[in-house]
């Protein structure tokens, strides 16, 4: 312990003082889904790009939102003294005892345990303020009344659905209570596992930017729509290769009902089908799919050369049936 105690000193007096930085003034939550141990954190502001700046998360250690004059140095420290072994409170009066902008940041901290922290600084542009939940921290500035807090911890605490669905809900409440004075801009989410599997690339269930729009949460919730389809996909093909077809072809559906003007959704589940012996089920999709683009056609040639469909005499004879068939009216 003492050990530990030293090496996070060493780390906080190395972190220099700064300054206030870029003006993200804004409303986030950062949360724990106690049923799938799932770390978050959403974000929405009338700044270009928001999602770059504020929002930090890594499996197994937590998740950070960093705003108003923000310093971006709190996500990644932040998660770096949660990793090693400090409370989000702990960790978040290390940084802001050495920072002499502190009066003028917000930043909330949530941890693989759900415990949270955060910090308003006493000269941030108002409306601003901050609550903590059980597992949650919604916060804000620079918003058109102070109605935002309150109207986001209460939408997620009644929400429903996984983290991405009740993250959303919040942002949501905070834009019909007034949201950000000066309107909005961008929107960002990034959802993580809850138990580090040692490779960041696997652990990050969702991450998602919308840069630059005019309804920045509409477009926020069309993407998270998107990332459920793709979802459905993924869990369409890993069916097959157990061999469960019943569940591939429910799954496959549920994608089209989430996407129903995809090609790209139709046209993959019905690959994937023609390829286990089910090619009286993906004719029809493959006429709908050609004849909304010819392209697809071509595609299905290609498919043999990197073996997504065998590139043997058999093979070569289904790609032609598809061809034929799905080009024969």
């Amino acid at each position: 312990m003492r050990r530990l105690i030293l090496c996070v000193a060493i780390l906080v007096i190395a972190i220099p003082a700064v300054g206030a930085e870029r003006p993200v003034h804004t409303y986030s939550i950062v949360a724990r889904d106690p049923a799938t141990g799932q770390l978050g954190v959403a974000v929405q502001s009338h700044w270009f790009s928001v999602g770059s700046v504020v929002s930090w998360a890594e499996a197994g250690v937590g998740a950070v939102a960093t705003q108003s004059f923000v310093d971006p140095a709190y996500g990644p420290r932040g998660l770096e003294l949660m990793r090693g072994g400090l409370s989000p409170a702990q960790a978040l009066a290390a940084l802001t005892s050495v920072d002499e902008g502190r009066d003028v940041r917000q930043i909330a901290f949530v941890d693989a345990a759900g415990r949270v922290a955060a910090h308003t600084g006493s000269r941030c542009i108002e409306a601003a303020g901050h609550h903590l939940g059980e597992g949650y921290s919604v916060q804000a500035n620079m918003m058109l009344s102070d109605r935002v807090v309150p109207a986001m911890a209460a939408a997620y605490e009644k929400a429903e659905g996984d983290l991405a669905e009740r993250m959303l809900q919040a942002l949501e409440a905070a834009e019909a209570a007034g949201g950000d004075i000066r309107g909005r801009q961008s929107a960002a989410m990034v959802i993580v596992k809850g138990v580090s599997s040692g490779r960041p690339w696997a652990d990050r269930v969702l991450d998602l930017r919308v840069e630059d729009h005019p309804d920045p949460l509409a477009e926020l919730r069309r993407l998270v729509t998107v990332h459920h389809a793709y979802e459905r996909m993924n869990a369409g093909d890993v069916a097959v290769e157990k061999g469960d077809l019943g569940l591939a072809k429910a799954e496959y559906a549920a994608a089209a009902a989430l996407l129903p003007g995809s090609l790209e959704v139709q046209y993959w589940a019905a690959v994937t089908l023609a390829t286990v012996g089910e090619l009286d089920a993906a004719l029809p999709v493959f006429r709908e799919v050609f004849a909304a683009d010819p392209n697809w056609v071509e595609l299905t040639r290609r498919l043999l050369k990197p073996g997504i469909i065998p590139d043997t005499p058999e093979g070569h004879a289904l790609v032609e049936r598809i061809v034929t068939a799905g080009t024969t009216p």
